[in-house]
């Protein structure tokens, strides 16, 4: 179609739809980035021009760090007159002005958390104003001070080698640097066998030696302040160890085999301690006579009766001859 006026304010009928003539809506937000500390409140703000009708409606929306604006959860709406928070953030969240409808929809948002930290969205509806989305964004960062930091170690702590020290707080916003330092008056590694990385924290000392030993203290930083933790570290000789190691050995070797001797030393003796055994009446006794052999009886005197007699238990007879005087 030709010779139709070109512009907002364009009207015209065309395959049986109808354009409604209107302004452009426009929200204006601000362009940097907003940081409010934790705990405190934070004051987004948002500007319309539109010719506010039966039909406006506004809506805030959040969206976390790293997802698409589709996946943007709603925090409050205005629409026929009435305000509707809703989500997690509805008891901390309200409009600067209420109800907005004289160009300002700026949002506030109480106690700021971490989780606040994200996208938010200002989006205004007014048809039959159709030529822009009416909408704006608002990058905010809720700033958190380092956590106490953890100073761990890894690596061996030998005279000659290298190990590793490493620092880590798990929260500080914006993402805290990291500094280690040498505490004491001991003197500092040369800078050649001390190098450090100030964003992951990590630390290698590089051919260590006794006067490596020490205590190390790590500080985490950001522009909400600062927490530190310290380590100390132990380098030992090996050869020393090595030594050490083998007399230990030693010692070991030689308490072993006097536990052995003194066992058997104590068996020896309980052994000589134990009665001698009795023999049962099937065995053969030192004294018992052979047999075929004749025992000797045994005999008693009576002196009563001045006569000889056998022993009961004998069984052989023996014939006694007495002497009677001889009559001539």
């Amino acid at each position: 179609v030709t010779g139709l006026p070109a512009g907002p304010f364009l009207c015209w009928a065309l395959l049986g739809f109808v354009c409604l003539s209107g302004i452009a809506v426009e929200v204006k937000v601000p362009t940097e980035p907003l940081s409010v500390p934790v705990g405190k409140t934070a004051e987004l703000s948002c500007s319309y021009s539109t010719s506010v009708g039966d039909n406006f409606a506004l809506e805030w929306s959040f969206v976390q760090p790293g997802k698409p604006i589709s996946a943007s959860h709603p925090i409050l709406y205005f629409t026929n007159g009435h305000l509707y928070p809703t989500g997690s953030k509805a008891e901390r969240a309200s409009l600067l002005q209420n109800p907005p409808t004289r160009g300002v929809a700026t949002l506030r948002l109480t106690d700021v958390r971490p989780s606040d930290t994200g996208t938010y969205l200002c989006h205004v509806n007014n048809p039959p104003d159709f030529y822009t989305n009416g909408l704006g964004l608002i990058n905010l960062t809720v700033l958190v001070p380092p956590s106490n930091p953890l100073c761990t170690q890894n690596g061996p702590t030998f005279v000659g080698g290298s190990t590793e020290l490493r620092c880590y707080s798990s929260e500080g916003a914006p993402k805290p640097v990291y500094n280690w330092v040498r505490l004491g008056s001991s003197p500092t590694p040369s800078p050649g066998s001390m190098v450090q990385d100030e964003v992951s924290g990590q630390l290698i000392l590089t051919n260590l030696s006794l006067t490596s030993s020490g205590t190390y203290r790590c500080v985490a930083t950001n522009q909400m302040g600062s927490s530190s933790c310290e380590l100390t570290l132990s380098v030992t000789d090996s050869s020393k160890g090595r030594v050490a190691g083998t007399l230990i050995g030693v010692l070991l070797g030689v308490l072993l085999l006097s536990v052995a001797a003194f066992c058997l030393i104590r068996f020896q003796k309980e052994r000589k301690k134990k009665p001698k055994e009795t023999y049962g009446g099937s065995e053969l006794r030192e004294d018992a006579t052979a047999p075929g052999i004749f025992e000797q009886s045994s005999m008693k005197v009576d002196s009563s009766k001045g006569l000889l007699e056998r022993s009961p238990s004998t069984s052989t007879v023996t014939t006694t001859k007495s002497k009677l005087p001889m009559v001539v």
